[in-house]
This record gives C-alpha cells, structure tokens and sequence, in this order.
C-alpha cells in the first residue's frame, strides 16, 4: 500500500500529509496499550467499586427488564449496533420498519398524531419542544411557563437553552398562573404528567386557559403510566415527550436512553429530530424512508432553533422491540402490576404512621415520614435501597416492573425503622419492634390512585405488528427477519466521510451489559458510584492526553451536544471578563449544518467565511471579517482536518488570527480521527474542541446513535464547563446543564476507555497512520478513473477525500445518487453523498479495513466506472441504465418480466466475487417524493401490511 502512495513508512506519510506546523508537540502519556484479557480484568475491578442498590428514586429514570431475546439479539448484536443512520433506504428497512413501530408506539401512548424516531434525553425534548413554541409564533412571543412540579434536570436543562433565544422561563405553580395576563407574549407551558411529586392531576381546564391565550401546551409524561391513564393527546396537550427507557432499557447511570416526542399534526413541520415515512419504491413495493427534511440544522443553519444530529435508534429499537414483545396487554398488565404495588405500598406507610402526601398516583408517592428523612435514608441504604432525597421530613418512592413482594416487605421494614427510630439503633442486630402489614392483607384491599376521570379508556398497540410476536421463537425470528434487510458493519465497509465508521471491538463492547454499569441510577449517592467516578478519571485523563486540552466534560451527549457546549462555555467565559459585547461567530461555508445551528442557540450571529477553490479556509476573507469584527468578535468555528478532508497548512496561522482580534478558536472534532497521536488540536490553537466518542473513540453509531460528544477546554474555559442541578459536575460558574444526566450517557463510555487502553501511545498513533494509509491508498487507486477534488500541495489527502461525479452528468446523466444506489448491488453501503460539496461523493475508510476489503470496494468503484462508460460510448441509453435503474432486489431479479438493456446477471452480480457473498437491498431505489408528498409516519394498515 505504501509502494502504491509513493512512500516508504508511516511516518513518512504522515510527515507528507499533515503541515510540518502542527506535528505533536508533547507526545502522549497514556503508557503502552494493554492486552484485551488485561483491560476487562481493570473494568471487572473498576466496575465493583460501584455499588448496586435496589433504587426507588424514580425522577424519570426506572429499573427495567430487558427481554433476554432484546438483549442478546439487538443491544449485544453488531448487526443492529454498527449500523449508520438509514440515509440509504434501500439496505435499511429493516431498523426502518422498527423505528416505524416505535414511532406508532408513541403516537398510540401519547394520544397525538405523530412522533418522531426519538431525541436524546428528556431534558433535551423539553428544550426541543419549548423551542418548537418558539418558533411556532415566529419568535414574536418569549415566555415560557413551566410547572414547578417538573423534574428538577429538566427545568435546569431548560432554563440553559433559553438563555441563547432569549426566552424567559417562569417556574411556579400552575394552578396560581394565570395564562391571560401573558395573552401578548405566552408562547406555551410545560407540564408534569405524572408531575414530580407522582400526582395525577387533570390538566384539562388550564390546557384549555392556554390555549384560549394562544399558548401552547407541552407535556413531559411516562410512557408505563400512559397504558392506564388518559394520554395528554386526549386531554388537549400539543407535544408530548418524555424518556422510553423503562421499556426495556438499562438505566445505565442515566443513558444511553431514547426520549420520545409526538406532536399533533399540525405541527409535524416544525418538530425536531428524524421521522421515519412510509413510500414506495421504483415498483410500487411499500418502502419506509426518513421523512420531511426535520434535521433542521442542515436548511436553516443559523436561523435554525435546533442542532439535533444524533437520535437513541438503538435504544429506540429496544423499546419498540419491547412493546412488540408483551403487547397491550402485556404492557397493561406491567403497568397494573405496578400500580398495584404502589398502591399497597401507599396503604402500608400509612398504616406505620407516614403520611402519603399525593394521593392520586401511578407509581410514584411522596411520603411525610413522622421522624428525621435522614433517619429513613441511613436505614434504606443499609437494607440496599435508595430513596428518593427531597426534604429532611420528605421522601420520594418510585417502583418499577422489576418490584417482587420481597422488595416491597423491605420497604415496609425500612418505614417501619423509621417509625420507632428512638429504639433501634443502626449496625446491631436488634429486631424490629414495628409490626409490618402483611402484603396479602394489602393487596387484598387496594384502592387505585388513578381519578376516575384520568382513567384510560381508549386502546393502544392495534396493529398487528403488536400483537404477533409474543413467544421467544417468533420474536427471535422477527428481529433477525429485519436484521437480514440492512447493512451494517458485520456485513461491510460503510466508507461514510467525516462519520468514522470504524471497528465497534468486542471487548469494548463487553462492559456495556455489565449489571455495575447498567444497574445504577443516574442520581444514587455519588459514594455508590466510585467506580463511575474512577472510569470518568481516568477516560478525561486520556483524552487530555489525546488532545492536550485542560480539562473535558463528559456531559453532552451527542456531538451536536459537544457543540453547543462548546459555544456556550466561550460565551460565559467572555461574560466573565466584561466582554458580553462579542456576539460574532465566524464559520466557513463549508462547515457542517450543525455549526451554524449551534451558534444561533447560543445566542451568536454567524458571518460565513469563504473557502478558496481547492477547499482550504480563504485566510484572507478570515482575517478581513476578524478585523472588521474585532470588537464584537467572539468565536471561529473550524472543523479540522478541513470538511473538505485535507491538512490546511495555514490553520496554526488562523487560531493566531481569532486570537489576535479577542476571539475563541472552536475546533470541530468531526474529523478527529486523522489527529490523533499525530497532533493535538489544543497545540494547534484551539481553545475548546467536542470529541465524537461515536466516531474516533469507538462508540458505535447505532444505527443513528447512541453517540457522545465531550469537550476538551483550555483552562481559562474550565470553570465555565456544565454543572447538574441533582449531582454537581463544575463549580458555581459553570453554565447549566446541557443534559439530563450528570455524565450524559455513561454507561457506553467503558467502550471509549477500554479503546485508549488497549492502544495506547503507539496503538493510537498508529491507528491515525494507517487511517491516513487507506485514505490515500484508495485515493491513488482511483484517481484514474475519477476526479479526486482536493488534495493537499504533495496531492495528499488525510482520512477522507472526495470523488466529483459532477462530471458524468453531461457524459452520461449519471449522478452521485446514482452511483450510491449501484454500489449496494455490490454488497456496500455508499460513501456520503453531495456533503460538503452537492453531486460528489466523500470517502472515509477509516483504519479498521483491511487492504482486501479496501481493494473490494474499489473494484466496485472502477467496475462502475466501465459501467458509465458505457453509457458515455452509447453501449447503455442514458435512461433505465443499470445505474439508473439500481438497485436491484431479489423480488425484481426474480420477475416473470425482464425488458431492461441490460442482462439479470450483470444486475445482481456484476462481479464474480458476489457469487459467493452478497447483501442483497430489500426493495428498489425508493420514490423519495412520494413519501412527503403522502406523509404517513406509523406503521402502515395491517392490509398492507400482510401484502
């Protein structure tokens, strides 16, 4: 491979391709890497310093029963968590049509008529849905209500996106607000459905207040809850969202965990996040799709009120998977369990002398014990359970699907201490001098805590598709069923530029499952998670190291996430130093959509800088805009190595630029993959860079997330990093929480951690080299038959370059979509289409292929090219061509009826090698038209359905 470049080592191509300015400057210290066998046996120890209580805490967060089929045949399944986001249709119905039962799922819970593919967290669907208000009125109306009785990470969340648009957020009671004196200016409310303390109030009355003043209503609900309780869809609510991660989801120290969000259909348009659509393929075959455009970011960029690029798909699989499982009436019957439990639970403190303070309820009570609440937490963690900590005469208790009667006794006898405190004293062996009510007799008298009123009435999960697959041989069958329809890393490359769709090791993937790690509550006492806190060490430690920033938060969760924050950490620096003036955010034209969009959240005007014509930052126009703006200058946002995937020599130059006219240099970590070991963004100037943990550091994509977007700062921007309302994460001058959870989604970051052990100074540099290697090696290989757009001055690129298909549109009416959907005849995936540059294609192999699979995909490649060719030479019409009729599923190969110009064989196997393996697309290239223009976002009538 090297020979094939031109040169004789590693190292003497890394020296080739990256400017000689920014070589490391202080090598790494991550030591050498450690042995698989060797890694797992540090977590094993790491992990059992976390400490598993039975965690009543609730706060949105609840223990789950994962179905073992789900567990092992999706969440521990690399075929359904290597997958990219389905932007290729064809080679993707299968997570299609599971997102599209999730999507029915929620519409059926919630009672609105339609809901997107998930958002991150709750918090995060709370500052979506709030901006969705927001731009519902235009921006022209800026006071937002929110319920005190809210989760406490919610509002906090909230009241941190507000703070860019300049919306004001009113917490208080709702019944003492009176919507009427905000007529002008209330764009909506936000309430808790059950609300924090775990009453079931009817919201139907003050719903109807809003709305009279023009506001609309928002409401954060539970999904387990809504099977028994009327949705808020029925009782007037607008937007509905919350947290699926009670279906079936670990809690994993607070994430990964897929939010639902579900609209009515008027608002369909302007809801965030991706939408899963039903259309139709070139033969009229019922084909599923993403839907309306809703990734905002990439349309309206700075004037977008959403940077949402990362959804929970294979967290959302999981839950939908988990209503196909058990059904209504399985999940009907998990809700009343609970609720029954709850309700004896409710009877039983009483009856030891506490006072439940709400007394209609679902699963959570808030109780007012009759001694110290310290007293009862002392006595429920000795017995290995947390409560929730509200007061020091309250306390919270939520229960779960995962309660037994023996857990309910021990909560019993936790209340019971508590009664006759003054007699037992903690640590010995007394026994209880309080007689505990027996279970039998409590169930045998239960009252529900559901009014009457509230009581749900209509039905959920109709669809056949919820109502098929309740036997472990049927449900295996089906997950695999729609595994067999999409692409994923088990299968092949996906060479997607700027995505880094590497190796997901099996070792770093071990840990994920680990009951340490997947068992704890996001909010426990921070003593129980020590071993959380280890990892978390020593993961920012080896990122220091990697990037040679100060510090990281781990705290965002997506790297649009790491963005904002990012944005958000410069501004309130800058507020620090009597520099609140600097609103000017500088971004060259080429940079990702979500750049801009993240600049406008946080409150920064964007001027675009120009890019020269072989793709390199216009350092001119950088410096004219710097200099112009010099007082008001705030940021630069430069993604590096450049979008257009090569080493701008001139970037060291740029950071002094922004420096010099007072502004921050924000490095887009994007394309972080070619850095690493070989040079540090915080040595090249950057002050503050967000790290895809999804991308460089082996967190796998999922199928469109889970994903993870930390950011390193330098340490002038430290004490501005995100804190967290519930478990402190920064000091008092950190900026409000941008996720949920104290850490974001923590329990896949043993998959990064175990990564940057196990390579180590010399893995890690090596790993970059190589990525560089197949880059270029693939470069070289078809350079001669395509265009390569932009290389750097040696004709080098580093770990991704960019084919120009554009000239083939005049030669033959072939065009970059084309070209993507004949490469899945070929068993790949495409690389990523019209991004930077419209019409061409980007190509990412990262280090994790080898030079068979490499040179498998550039055969394929040149075999395309001699297939426009002929079309070019008159060989083929320039209409209903093999690539403009691609691709070609089995169902069409098979027709009685074959007129193409071209024969079946060179259809389905244009290289012999297919013969003996091959992924075949499940339907053919799908009418993309057709689906928005005929939007149908649940799953389709069962009629079709068995057609």
């Amino acid at each position: 491979m090297l020979k094939l470049v031109g040169l004789s080592s590693l190292d003497a191509l890394s020296a080739k391709a990256l400017p000689e300015s920014i070589h490391i400057q202080h090598k790494t210290r991550l030591g050498p890497g450690m042995p698989e066998k060797e890694v797992l046996e540090r977590l094993r120890y790491i992990a059992s310093q976390n400490k598993i209580l039975k965690s009543y805490i609730g706060m949105g967060y609840a223990s789950a029963i994962t179905p073992p089929v789900i567990l092992r045949n999706i969440m521990e399944n690399p075929a359904w968590y290597t997958q990219y986001t389905p932007y290729q249709p064809e080679i993707a119905q299968g997570r299609l049509e599971s997102l599209i039962n999730y999507q029915t799922m929620i519409q059926d819970f919630t009672g609105l008529d339609i809901a997107n593919a998930s958002l991150l967290d709750e918090g995060t669907a709370a500052g979506e849905a709030m901006l969705m208000c927001y731009s519902a009125f235009n921006r022209k109306r800026n006071i937002f209500f929110v319920d005190e009785r809210t989760f406490p990470q919610t509002i906090a969340v909230l009241k941190t996106r507000a703070e860019g648009f300049g919306i004001e957020v009113i917490v208080g009671d709702y019944e003492k607000f009176n919507a009427a004196e905000y007529k002008d200016s209330l764009m909506g409310v936000l309430l808790q459905y059950p609300n924090s303390e775990g009453s079931l109030v009817d919201y139907a009355s003050f719903t109807k207040s809003v709305h009279e003043n023009g506001g609309l209503v928002t409401v954060a609900t539970d999904l387990l809850a809504c099977a028994l309780v009327k949705p808020p869809g029925e009782w007037g609510a607008d937007i509905a969202f919350g947290n699926s991660q009670r279906f079936g989801v670990p809690l994993g120290y607070g994430g990964p965990h897929a939010a639902f969000f579900a609209v009515k259909d008027e608002h369909k348009r302007r809801m965030p996040g991706r939408l899963i659509g039903v259309s139709k393929d070139a033969n009229g075959k019922t084909a599923y799709r993403l839907a309306l455009q809703t990734r905002e970011q990439h349309i309206r960029r700075e004037k977008a009120t959403s940077n949402i690029c990362t959804a929970q798909a294979l967290l959302a699989n999981m839950a939908a998977m988990y209503a196909v499982y058990h059904g209504p009436q399985g999940i009907k019957d998990i809700a009343q369990r609970v609720h029954n439990l709850t309700s004896a639970l409710a009877a039983g403190v009483e009856q030891l002398g506490h006072k439940v303070v709400n007394k209609d309820f679902f699963d959570t009570l808030t109780i007012k014990v009759n001694v110290d609440a310290a007293i009862i937490h002392a006595a429920s963690v000795e017995a290995g359970i947390n409560l929730r900590r509200i007061d020091n005469s309250t306390v919270g208790v939520t229960l779960d699907e995962t309660v037994s009667k023996d857990d309910l006794e021990a909560l019993l006898k936790v209340f019971a201490r508590g009664n006759f405190a003054d007699q037992y004293k903690f640590g010995t062996t007394q026994p209880y001098t309080a007689p505990v009510p027996s279970i039998d007799a409590l169930a045998s008298s239960l009252s529900s805590g559901i009014p009457a009123a509230l009581i749900r009435s209509s039905a959920f999960l109709t669809h056949k598709v919820f109502n098929s697959y309740h036997s472990e041989t049927e449900m295996l069958r089906y997950i695999f069923a729609l595994q067999h329809k999409d692409l994923s890393l088990a299968d092949a490359m996906i060479p997607l530029g700027s995505c880094t769709m590497k190796l997901n090791a099996t070792t770093e993937m071990i840990p994920v499952t680990w009951p340490e790690f997947g068992a704890i509550h996001p909010f426990v006492p921070i003593e129980q998670a020590k071993g959380y806190e280890i990892m978390h060490k020593e993961l920012e430690y080896a990122l220091q190291e990697a990037t040679g920033f100060d510090s990281i938060s781990l705290q965002p969760n997506s790297g649009a996430q790491g963005e904002y924050t990012g944005l958000r950490t410069i501004v309130s620096y800058l507020n620090s130093i009597g520099q609140s003036q600097r609103n000017i955010c500088l971004i060259p034209v080429s940079a990702h959509g979500t750049n801009p969009a993240s600049a406008a959240m946080c409150g920064l005007q964007v001027v675009v800088v120009k890019c020269e014509e072989n793709g390199n930052l216009d350092l001119v126009d950088l410096r004219k805009k710097a200099e112009q703006y010099k007082d008001k200058l705030a940021a630069a946002m430069i993604t590096y190595p450049s979008t257009y995937g090569v080493f701008e020599d001139t970037i060291v130059e740029a950071c002094k630029i922004i420096h010099e006219n007072g502004g921050q240099v924000y490095m887009d970590g994007a394309n972080l993959n070619a850095q690493m070991g070989l040079c540090k963004p915080a040595e090249i100037g950057a002050d503050v860079c967000h790290l895809n943990l999804h991308k460089t550091f082996c967190i796998p994509h999922g199928g469109g997330g889970p994903g993870m977007g930390p950011i390193g700062v330098k340490t002038h921007l430290a004490k501005f990093l995100p804190n967290h309302p519930v478990v402190p994460t920064s000091g008092p001058d950190g900026i409000g929480p941008v996720s949920a959870a104290p850490w974001g989604s923590a329990s896949i970051l043993p998959i990064s951690w175990a990564y940057l052990k196990m390579m180590g100074d010399d893995g890690l540099r090596k790993a970059t080299q190589v990525a560089l290697l197949n880059a270029n090696y693939m470069l070289k290989r078809l350079a001669g038959e395509y265009k390569i757009l932009f290389t750097d001055a040696n004709g080098f690129c580093a770990h991704e370059f960019i084919l120009d298909t554009r000239v083939f549109g005049a030669s033959s009416k072939v065009e970059a979509i084309d070209i993507a959907k004949r490469l899945h005849d070929y068993g790949f995936h495409s690389p990523t289409m019209s991004f930077p540059v419209p019409n061409t294609l980007m190509i990412e192999p990262t280090e994790s292929e080898s030079k068979a699979e490499l040179d498998r995909f550039c055969d394929a490649m040149l075999k395309i090219r001699e297939e426009i060719r002929a079309i070019e030479e008159g060989k083929q019409p320039k209409e209903g061509n093999v690539l403009k009729m691609a691709p070609h599923p089995i169902d069409v190969l098979t027709s009685d009826k074959w007129d193409r110009p071209y024969s079946r064989q060179d259809a389905a196997y244009p290289m012999a090698v297919l013969r003996k393996r091959k992924f075949w697309p499940t339907v053919s290239r799908v009418d993309d038209t057709y689906g928005d223009r005929n939007l149908i976002c649940s799953c389709p009538p069962i009629e079709d359905y068995e057609n």
